[in-house]
């Protein structure tokens, strides 16, 4: 049993009066700059998004064991993620009770309990206070729950992915995630077991709205401008053999991949399609790196028939999976967005490794797998996300011309038959169309119009 405590209504609203019309700051074909600038509309975007949605928190690989914590973050509040020593996966508020410093100061690691560094409140790590220092000085009782530590009343994982929300309306994660979870599934299941196992982090942070991250998660329409770099780079040595993102240099809408919207904020760029369909397709698309070449060759001779089929393991799956609002899946990584303040943002690429989950492959492959994996997983976000990044931080600059008021994103709309909508009510377009950007932007409205029912729980 827990205690659930309701949270006051959330800011959108100032004496019963919407703090804006929505509606008129998101439109069919066009986004006000203000909802990029302005701080009270990032300070309702806490608890109307970040609160009033699930949010990607953690890969449960990251705490593997009863007892393991990491720290992140649910929009603003800093919080411990932990596996407790019953093995319940927890989201602890980082901030002790008494005068609300943060408990934890470190990454990650393994503990039984929390001690406040301030005043040494000790707490188990289930969230329950365990005592006080010199506690004949309160008169209070230091058993009233109210005394224990906050915690994110709604965790759902899927696959082993993390996520919570403050609100109790929240639809479950499974029927949130919809159709976006197939995608999900065939990310996951093309690794041995369907599993992965979530490594360290490239950390970026740029000086730009959050919005501006995930505006740019299924966007196709940049790639050829923005990322001419990386392309020179990936096929200097190609010859006729087309590397990387190289399908974007011509006609890209020509092309057999899409873009699709899901549903609730979510949606996915599929690049697959371009792939050749046959061992080894898929590892075709890498481009060099130093002593690549070696290591492959020696791979090859070691595996021999089965060499093709493991290097496509190693290599980055082209397809964007979006989870509205701040969790991407592309190529291996896991990409993670945090807002910091109105113009200030974390950008996150955590690596994945294999496992031998069934004992199919072999310890001696895996770890030649997982070598050539993390080789792969250095290119894009060394030298492709600082091209985004560039683009975020110059966008909220040019923001700041207060006159010239709209960001129109209307790439592909009225015209017949570019955008196609299912029986199932999922959304297709061109790769380079901006469909998902509309839509999403629905859900983002939506969302900030509602009164979420937003709690936390402690324990009794």
């Amino acid at each position: 049993m827990t205690i659930l405590e309701k949270i006051n209504a959330p800011p959108t609203r100032l004496g019963g009066t919407a703090l804006y019309d929505w509606d008129e700051l998101v439109q069919e074909d066009r986004a006000h700059r203000l909802i990029y600038t302005d701080p009270a509309i990032f300070e309702a975007e806490m608890t109307h998004i970040f609160g009033g949605t699930w949010t990607y928190l953690a890969h449960e690989s990251e705490i593997p064991n009863d007892n393991d914590f990491i720290t992140r973050r649910l929009g603003l509040r800093p919080l411990i993620i932990v596996r407790d020593m019953n093995g319940k996966v927890r989201a602890l508020y980082n901030r002790c009770t008494h005068r609300g410093t943060t408990l934890c100061r470190w990454d990650k690691g393994n503990t039984k309990s929390f001690q406040c560094p301030y005043h040494g409140w000790n707490f188990l790590n289930t969230g329950k206070l365990r005592g006080v220092p010199w506690p004949d000085g309160y008169a209070t009782d230091l058993r009233d729950p109210k005394y224990n530590v906050a915690q994110v009343p709604r965790l759902e994982s899927y696959r082993g992915f993390i996520f919570g929300t403050l609100n109790m309306d929240a639809l479950p994660l499974t029927d949130h995630l919809g159709p976006i979870a197939k995608y999900i599934d065939e990310w996951l299941d093309r690794n041995p077991g369907g599993k992965v196992v979530v490594c360290e982090a490239n950390r970026f942070k740029y000086k730009g709205n959050w919005k501006l991250a995930y505006d740019n998660s299924c966007d196709g329409y940049h790639v050829i401008y923005s990322h001419r770099s990386i392309l020179e780079t990936e096929n200097r040595f190609a010859g006729d053999n087309a590397k990387g993102m190289a399908y974007y240099r011509n006609s890209p809408d020509s092309l057999a991949m899409y873009m699709k919207y899901t549903g609730h904020g979510n949606h996915l760029k599929d690049k697959r399609p371009n792939l050749e369909a046959r061992p080894g397709g898929l590892w075709a698309l890498e481009s060099a790196h130093p002593g690549m070449e070696h290591y492959e060759e020696k791979f090859r001779q070691k595996f021999g028939d089965r060499a093709l089929s493991l290097l496509d393991l190693a290599g980055s799956q082209p397809v964007n999976i979006n989870v509205f609002p701040n969790f991407s899946l592309l190529g291996n990584h896991i990409q993670v967005f945090e807002p910091v303040s109105v113009g200030e943002t974390n950008a996150i690429w955590y690596g994945t490794m294999i496992v031998d989950a069934n004992g199919d492959i072999g310890e001696e492959a895996v770890n030649d797998i997982n070598a050539l994996r993390m080789r792969t997983q250095e290119g894009f976000p060394n030298f492709g996300e600082v091209d985004d990044i560039a683009n975020f931080e110059q966008i909220q600059r040019g923001l700041m011309a207060i006159e010239d008021e709209w960001v129109y994103m209307h790439r592909g709309l009225g015209i017949p038959g570019r955008t196609k909508t299912h029986p199932d009510g999922s959304i297709t377009a061109p790769a380079t169309d901006e469909a998902f950007m509309r839509e999403h932007f629905k859900e983002w409205k939506r969302l900030m119009k509602a009164r979420p029912n937003l709690a936390v729980q402690r324990e009794p």
